[in-house]
């Protein structure tokens, strides 16, 4: 037996003005080939499950790429045609598929970057049985799930369970390939555009929603069940809630059971709009805890989800507040890392800091913050993640470099990355835990590494393209109506 194993992730920000072409694919993990098996063999990914299912089966594995990028704009062309052409070329001859995708990614070249994939290998292969893992955020449509055999998604956000779906889809691919088992899937979604803040799966609603879909799993010939929430940020047709069930032959069982997760999230769609708080007010609340670390989270420019993570304003609010013993990760501008690097460890220095992208979808621009300090830290950033989410996953953040003010130490990198572990800290000799206050440019990923030692979280209402304020964004293609654009 030959199984093709393969990933292709990228959450696309429609409003973001990163540029992802192959490079940025390159700068968080792109590889091609036998390659691509060394990266994730061995992680708690997707696909590191599939090798194992894989190589319990003895079967020959074939992994022709295995690509992801920070979120980010729209995905080049080339660089789209560049992973797809990798799998296309690789599925004759294969007896199966098992894919690593994201669900949201948006290309120059298809609003449905996912759904184009599996169309395309199913021309190629037709007969080919297919398992597909999906992001949480994942936006669903009729083409990715008419183009596979068996689809699931993540069920926690932090993302920690990937290896767990990869692993449950990849059984269910194998049981089918030897006939124990026949998948048919239902699927269908509502006009809800659920914000990001707003789908913590260890808060409500989505709480509720998962333990429902857990609930569908253990009924007599269901073998997956999930609930999206849904990118927001992409402004295409098919964003906002959807759901799927696989069941064991049974198409009406199915169909219940979505409809049955679809109207509870209905039901709750006034939880997932996000209420915002005037940033002083928030300082203020964080001024007067006592006991750290207290979480700050800048999320409104959180690279996570396409923000360009060089946005100062919650920066310079806070240091205004007078706050101190502040460690902030990360703010992206390697053009203040060389200056640190040309400067040198212990030195002191004045930097222009950030401001380097401009954000036309929202009407921004940017604008830097001057920051005064001695060179703490100059490090390669490079790092491995120990923590629950991406574990065992090399991180490349590039040259990077600490300013240290007196009350704020300021994580440098000149690749986005996203902090949701402690690494991105203990790599470049900061102790979090020691940290009276960490400010992240985060959304919810930051539990997955912060919040055993967090002892409060404020949310920071600033300024950037994954902001939670609806009135800035102005979309074109998303279905109308749809709630909370539109009041319904």
């Amino acid at each position: 037996m030959r199984i093709l194993i393969a990933m292709m992730k990228h959450e696309t920000n429609t409003f973001s003005p990163i540029e992802t072409g192959w490079r940025r694919f390159e700068e968080w993990g792109a590889h091609l080939g036998p390659a691509a098996r060394a990266a994730y063999e061995g992680t708690a990914m997707p696909m590191g499950a599939y090798i194992e299912l894989a190589k319990e089966a003895g079967a020959e594995i074939v992994t022709p790429v295995a690509a992801e990028a920070m979120p980010s704009g729209r995905v080049a062309a080339a660089a789209y045609e560049k992973m797809v052409g990798a799998i296309l070329d690789a599925a004759p001859g294969c007896d199966a598929a098992m894919l690593d995708l994201h669900g949201a990614m948006v290309a120059e070249t298809t609003d449905d970057g996912e759904g184009t994939l599996l169309e395309r290998l199913r021309a190629r292969c037709p007969g080919l049985p297919i398992a597909v893992t999906l992001d949480l955020h994942c936006n669903l449509t009729r083409r990715m799930v008419d183009n596979c055999t068996a689809l699931i998604g993540y069920k926690t956000y932090p993302h920690t369970d990937m290896h767990v779906v990869g692993a449950q889809i990849g059984r269910v691919l194998m049981r089918a390939l030897k006939g124990e088992v026949a998948p048919v899937m239902e699927w269908g979604n509502r006009p809800i555009l659920a914000q990001t803040l707003r789908m913590g799966t260890d808060d409500e609603p989505m709480r509720a929603l998962i333990a429902l879909a857990r609930d569908i799993e253990a009924e007599p010939g269901i073998l997956a069940a999930t609930v999206f929430g849904g990118f927001p940020m992409a402004d295409i047709p098919e964003a906002g809630i959807s759901a799927i069930v696989v069941a064991d032959g049974d198409r009406a069982a199915a169909r219940r059971a979505v409809d049955r997760l679809l109207d509870a999230a209905w039901a709750r769609r006034r939880d997932f709009a996000y209420r915002h708080e005037p940033i002083g007010h928030a300082l203020d609340r964080a001024r007067a805890l006592e006991d750290g670390p207290i979480l700050l989270l800048d999320h409104a420019d959180n690279c996570g989800s396409g923000g360009t993570q060089d946005v100062m304003a919650v920066l310079k609010a806070v240091i205004a507040a007078g706050l101190e013993d502040v460690a902030v990760a990360a703010v992206w501008d390697p053009v203040a890392v060389q200056e640190m690097m040309r400067a040198g460890i212990g030195k002191e220095i004045t930097i222009r800091l950030g401001g380097r992208t401009s954000m036309p979808a929202i009407g921004a621009q940017g604008e830097p913050l001057e920051v005064s300090g001695r060179v703490r830290t100059l490090s390669d950033g490079d790092w491995i993640v120990r923590g629950p989410m991406y574990t065992g996953v090399h991180v490349h953040m590039g040259p990077t470099a600490v300013i240290d003010t007196g009350k704020v130490k300021i994580v440098v990198v000149s690749r986005h990355h996203e902090p949701w572990d402690q690494g991105v800290f203990t790599s470049v000799g900061i102790d979090p835990a020691a940290t009276r206050y960490l400010l992240l440019k985060s959304r919810i990923h930051y539990r997955a590494g912060f919040a055993p030692i967090a002892r409060h979280t404020i949310a920071l209402d600033g300024v950037g393209v994954t902001t939670s304020d609806n009135r800035i964004l102005k979309y074109e293609k998303v279905r109308r109506p749809i709630y909370p654009l539109d009041e319904m």
